[in-house]
């Protein structure tokens, strides 16, 4: 009977969930979001943990142990592990890997590299909270302060460990486009432009607010992957888990298929 490597994958979007699987990263990609009537229709975010990382709060050992070949020999796709609280108790050193999946089941894998960047301070950027929370969020915090404060600074709004990333967005250009509009545009769908433009000039004017909620409800859905802005972060107090964007031109040269396919 054929042998299979065995992998933990912690899926962020759209649901949060450990899952034990003998398919490597672009065939579990491919299978949950086509091949599988059982799992979702959509965009999918998942990281590969390090198959060694355990957690009391996880039966890996025993899910890991379930996770065999079925009798035909074909490798066994998904063993959900956990399906609550998951990021929360996962050791942000466990991840190897971050791949986006178009709905079309092409996955880019993103690696992770150290975040130096120097940011300009009061900018106002718009970030989508992406796992445990699903807000729309603008604030002139920047991308480690959000991350911080997000983890050890809000009880309300915050989590203990969160993933979130920054979209491609021009509050300059927003605001002079729109300026005494009755009808305004918004480049980020399900988004309504007019609380926008109102919560965007509320942080401008009001220097001691730090964040606006725009939208409870995830724009990433059906956002396109051209709106991410620089990458994703997983944050947890000073822990900081940065996965790049590959620049546009490495992802028409190098990456055309996911390119193509992504919206």
């Amino acid at each position: 009977m054929a042998t299979y490597d065995k992998h933990l994958y912690m899926i962020v979007h759209p649901v949060n969930a450990l899952v034990a699987s003998q398919l490597p990263p672009e065939e579990f990609a491919e299978h949950y979001t086509t091949g599988s009537s059982k799992h979702y229709e959509g965009k999918v975010i998942f990281a590969e943990l390090d198959v060694a990382f355990r957690d009391p709060h996880f039966e890996i050992d025993h899910y890991l142990a379930l996770t065999v070949p079925h009798p035909g020999g074909a490798p066994k796709k998904t063993k959900f592990i956990s399906s609550y609280g998951v990021l929360e108790h996962v050791d942000l050193q466990a991840l190897k890997s971050l791949y986006l999946v178009t709905t079309n089941g092409k996955a880019l894998a993103l690696k992770p590299q150290p975040y130096s960047a120097i940011n300009e301070l009061g900018l106002v950027r718009v970030y989508q909270e992406i796992c445990p929370l699903t807000s729309l969020v603008a604030s002139t915090l920047d991308q480690r302060s959000f991350g911080k404060y997000l983890t050890t600074q809000t009880r309300s709004k915050g989590a203990p460990k969160v993933l979130f990333t920054q979209y491609e967005f021009d509050v300059e250009t927003f605001l002079r486009l729109n300026k005494n509009r009755d009808l305004m545009e918004c480049p980020i769908p399900d988004t309504y432009p007019n609380r926008l433009h109102d919560y965007l000039l509320e942080l401008k004017e009001k220097t001691e607010k730090m964040t606006k909620t725009i939208n409870l409800n995830s724009t990433l859905r059906v956002a396109s992957w051209k709106l991410i802005r620089h990458g994703f972060w997983f944050a947890a107090a000073d822990q900081l888990v940065f996965f790049p964007m590959p620049s546009v031109k490495e992802l028409e040269k190098d990456y055309y298929d996911w390119w193509r396919a992504a919206y």
